[in-house]
């Protein structure tokens, strides 16, 4: 049966809806819905006011700009992607997700970077990839966990993987450290060690798709400033996975160790 309403605004309601419930949409009957990254923008923008989130375009509307973020690409030629996270999935490590709807339950082991000061758009303007490391206070180990809404999975069109927060499950967050822990940093050595349930642990070094999780820095501050305006204090971004994709079971502890910066732990 086809929805009543096919409209970004229906489409951001039932997506905020299966976030709580754990119900799976049918990426079939929106796939006309969001035909165009406009279209996707637009069911991001819908789902803005239920989270306390000002809409982007907006730059002094009610609600706040998001605090959590995920961005990232493959490689360094491909273009970046941007997604604001939910805070309600956002938990300090160690965490237990509990009765959280989980469905595929990916995991990704990440660095996250936190601002230390708002962010003009002339700052962000004025930046070159991999620039930036002076607007930071904080660095941690992250683990995010890759889920969605759609019934097809990651097999859902990628504009609807889009609008649906670039499959984002829940982010846990380690402890803060201070952002010196970036300087010196040869990332080419960078190691990552990741376990999850009673699996081997697993170690990757200098596998950051980008070579370098403050190259995305510049690109995700002017696409927020571009938003938004100005990007507050305290904002946090993860920046893309060390060890590509894994996947965990209910009941598997996943422990995400980023050596010399942090480690995050989950119980699903």
């Amino acid at each position: 049966m086809n929805p009543p309403s096919r409209t970004p605004t229906a489409l951001a309601h039932a997506l905020l809806k299966a976030r709580h419930s754990g119900e799976l949409l049918d990426a079939d009957e929106w796939s006309d819905v969001v035909a165009t990254p406009a279209d996707a923008a637009a069911v991001q923008a819908a789902m803005a006011p239920a989270l306390g989130w000002r809409v982007a375009g907006v730059a002094h509307g009610p609600g706040r700009v998001p605090r959590y973020w995920k961005s990232g690409a493959p490689r360094r030629d491909a273009p970046l992607a941007h997604a604001p996270l939910p805070e309600d999935g956002v938990w300090a490590s160690p965490s237990v997700a509990g009765g959280a709807p989980l469905h595929l339950r990916g995991i990704e082991a990440e660095i996250a970077l936190r601002l230390g000061c708002e962010v003009t758009a002339g700052t962000a303007a004025a930046l070159q990839p991999g620039e930036g490391l002076a607007l930071i206070d904080g660095i941690t180990a992250a683990i995010e966990v890759v889920d969605t809404r759609w019934r097809q999975h990651r097999d859902a069109p990628p504009l609807l993987l889009a609008a649906d927060g670039l499959c984002h499950g829940a982010l846990v967050l380690g402890p803060w450290q201070d952002a010196s822990r970036l300087l010196p940093r040869d990332w080419s050595a960078q190691v990552c060690r990741l376990r999850v349930g009673e699996g081997p642990l697993q170690e990757f070094t200098g596998t950051h798709p980008l070579g370098d999780p403050l190259w995305l820095l510049a690109g995700w501050l002017q696409a927020l400033t571009g938003r938004y305006g100005s990007v507050p204090a305290g904002t946090v971004v993860t920046t893309g996975t060390w060890n590509g994709l894994a996947f965990a079971r209910p009941g598997d502890l996943v422990v995400a160790q980023l050596e010399g910066v942090a480690e995050a732990s989950l119980q699903l």
